[in-house]
């Protein structure tokens, strides 16, 4: 097998997604701190995500989670991390794969981040296999039809962005 260019953009993504697991993880394990708060936005129809058929159906392709003032029993491991909250009165439980986020924001402290949760070979995210979406509609949603996307420039990402000035 021929050896292709170097992906920067996966090792990128990989990278970055580690910076929100570690986020995540430290949360887990000290709370939040001052006003620190995370929104974390999720394919909701990826493979591993848990959620209530009824949550599943409100959001059949992104939701937004909050994990601020009330969530329970924040668990984090290298590939998901599952939480407990409230939604109409009822504490639900959720696991969410990394592979699945497509954006993380702390705006405590001006930071955000945004992710290709599929590759433009549909089969890698973050340079990790890809799961099959949970339906064929969402699947066919989440693959761009080649005849209409134009090819992409490289992206460069700047972190200048993200600081405090």
């Amino acid at each position: 097998m021929e050896r292709q260019t170097v992906r920067y953009d996966k090792m990128v993504q990989e990278a970055l997604l580690g910076v929100v697991r570690r986020a995540i993880g430290e949360v887990a394990e000290h709370g939040v701190i001052g006003n620190q708060h995370f929104y974390i936005t999720f394919r909701t129809g990826f493979l591993g995500v848990g959620l209530p058929d009824y949550l599943v159906s409100r959001y059949p392709g992104e939701m937004t989670i909050i994990l601020q003032h009330q969530f329970y029993g924040l668990d984090v491991d290298e590939n998901a991390f599952s939480v407990s909250l409230y939604f109409k009165k009822m504490l639900e439980r959720l696991t969410i794969p990394f592979a699945a986020i497509t954006a993380f924001v702390d705006p405590s402290v001006n930071f955000g981040l945004q992710f290709n949760v599929s590759g433009e070979d549909g089969k890698t995210t973050y340079g990790m296999p890809v799961p099959p979406a949970a339906s064929p509609a969402t699947q066919a949603a989440a693959k761009p039809n080649p005849v209409d996307t134009p090819p992409e420039a490289p992206k460069v990402v700047s972190l200048d962005l993200f600081r405090k000035k």
